[in-house]
């Protein structure tokens, strides 16, 4: 399994999960086999601007299944289950701390991150 998820900084598996999705200017591909890490990268955000589905489609061209984030809209996650891609909301820590505890099925979400200020506009 290939897990997307977007970042603040570039610093490996320590790397910061960014607040919101579409304002991350990295993203990290983790490979998990069974329940351990394989493999990861960190990649820029290839643009500075981007449109509806672009960023689907950047993660879906990396190869991505499953995403895990804080802050994403419905709309992005409907663009994302188009393309066969799961959409987790509410996490946050770092990529390792995020990954691990997905693996382990203990993934702790912020189930009211969208009554948050910031995302007060997000429907699910």
């Amino acid at each position: 399994m290939r897990i997307a998820i977007p970042c603040n900084n570039n610093e490996g598996l320590e790397s910061e999960i960014s607040m919101h999705f579409g304002r991350s200017p990295y993203y990290a591909f983790v490979d998990v086999e069974g329940n351990k890490i394989k493999n990861f990268e960190i990649l820029p955000v290839p643009f500075a601007e981007h449109g509806p589905g672009d960023l689907p489609n950047f993660v879906k061209e990396n190869k991505g299944e499953v995403v895990i984030a804080y802050g994403m809209g419905g709309r992005a996650v409907d663009f994302f289950n188009r393309l066969g891609i799961d959409v987790i909301t509410g996490a946050s820590g770092t990529v390792k701390e995020v990954v691990d505890a997905f693996l382990k099925n203990r993934l702790d979400t912020d189930k009211d991150w969208k009554s948050k200020e910031e995302f007060g506009h997000h429907e699910s």
